[in-house]
């Protein structure tokens, strides 16, 4: 066990301190306990490594907003703890930092398994909207629906013990920290990136995955190279709690086999690996599931040349870009995305105005949080009767982290100074809304 400041994170080890360092990363609104099963046959030649995300199984609450800021705080927690070169193997939002480390720290990762991952999990208005309900509802409608997204029919309905530890783990989770996670899950998106990961890779996946299913490993697969993909049947998105014991065997089979040696620079080679191999059954599990032969280790390879870079461009830059991304941000993908087909030669120029100079220039300047920017923005349009605007600022206000109820004080000090008539219909229409984002799907 661990003291944790901010910039780290709660972990624990279990098995021999000489053995090569195995990371295992959590699901959101999971906890360490999720690879309990795994973790007595990996010890045996690994020395297990579990984190909790920031808020989850009782860490500290200091919110990470950023897939590359759980990263920066994994490589902090093991900075101190001196382990440099590890495998990973991390299970959806755990996947992602697996995929961040091997993208932005290569020499750090000698080996990745990614479970129930995805290069994009799903939309970022998908899990902003998550944020908004977290936010107004509390956790209690996510927990009640995490088996029905984690487990398929069958075993939740035979196993109630895990199905109601599931529902425990995420009721118990912080709030600000789940909602933060959510935001991170929103902006990760490496597609354009997936095919410089070097580490020998592993994607496994249930087959009755309805979160990140056999489609999305397939995309990874085909984006990583040398990846191969494990299909575990009879599974869904928890698959390591699910098939504990297919997961286990894969992850022994890949981690023994596929252990990138580590370069030495004062030489220009790579290292034989120190890493023990066993020989293990062949299970039914394992002879359905592994669908390429693992590939062979180079020994010894010279370096590639660094790669030049660019010189960078002089003066300003254009805040095109940077206005597009906070447009996205703020009003959601689908929002934008329909704004942007609908523009033709009379209306693209306006488009690329407002997303240059509003959104770049206006929205991205650091003088005001988003929260305060949405209650300017509400006010002013309460004030010029824009209700169709109001009705996406609203919906933006939320997912900046207004509250229902600090909406509703808004639009009461605009009824004072922008009058009663433009209020009552602002309200009409924020109500609205707000029933719309707030009310939990089952």
């Amino acid at each position: 066990m661990s003291e944790t400041p901010s910039n780290t994170l709660q972990y624990r080890f279990d098995g021999p301190e000489e053995a090569p360092v195995l990371i295992l990363g959590p699901s959101l609104g999971t906890t360490w306990h999720m690879w309990d099963r795994q973790v007595p046959e990996l010890a045996q030649q690994w020395r297990v490594f579990r984190f909790d995300l920031p808020g989850h199984g009782g860490a500290p609450a200091y919110p990470a907003g950023s897939v590359a800021d759980l990263a920066a705080r994994l490589l902090a927690t093991l900075d101190g703890l001196g382990v440099q070169r590890f495998g990973y193997a991390g299970c959806a939002l755990g996947g992602a930092v697996g995929v961040e480390l091997a993208l932005r720290h290569p020499e750090r990762v000698a080996s990745l398994a990614l479970i129930a991952a995805s290069p994009r999990f799903g939309t970022a208005d998908e899990f902003r909207q998550r944020g908004v309900i977290v936010r107004t509802n509390g956790l209690d409608p996510i927990a009640r629906t995490s088996p029905d997204r984690w487990f398929t029919g069958g075993f939740a309905a035979a196993q109630p013990a895990i199905t109601e530890w599931a529902v425990q783990m995420v009721r118990t989770t912080d709030p600000g920290c789940y909602i933060a996670a959510c935001e991170a899950l929103a902006a990760f998106d490496v597609r354009a990136e997936i095919g410089l990961v070097g580490a020998p890779t592993l994607v496994l996946v249930g087959s009755d995955d309805q979160v990140t299913g056999p489609a999305e490993a397939r995309t990874l697969v085909a984006g990583i190279p040398d990846a191969r993909l494990a299909v575990v049947p009879g599974a869904s998105h928890l698959v390591p709690v699910e098939q504990p014991t297919a997961v286990t065997d894969l992850l022994v089979r890949h981690f023994s086999t596929a252990w990138q040696p580590a370069y030495d620079s004062a030489t220009g080679q790579t290292a034989v690996p120190g890493i023990p191999v066993r020989a293990l059954p062949n299970t039914p599990q394992q002879s359905q599931q592994v669908q390429q032969p693992p590939q062979p280790l180079a020994i010894a390879e010279i370096a590639p040349a660094p790669v030049a870079q660019p010189p960078q461009a002089m003066g300003r830059p254009d805040p095109y870009d940077a206005g597009l991304k906070v447009r996205r941000e703020v009003l959601g993908d689908a929002h934008v995305d329909r704004a942007l087909a609908q523009a033709d030669d009379f209306s693209g120029d306006f488009q690329e105005f407002v997303t240059r100079y509003a959104w770049g220039e206006i929205w991205g300047r650091p003088g005001l949080d988003r929260r305060s920017r949405s209650c300017v923005t509400l006010t002013a349009l309460v004030a010029g009767g824009h209700l169709e605007e109001l009705a996406f600022h609203t919906r933006a206000a939320l997912r900046n982290g207004l509250t229902p109820e600090e909406i509703k004080e808004v639009l009461l000090q605009a009824a004072v100074y922008c009058g009663v008539p433009a209020a009552n219909s602002a309200f009409r229409v924020a109500q609205q809304v707000i029933r719309e984002e707030t009310t939990p799907t089952e």
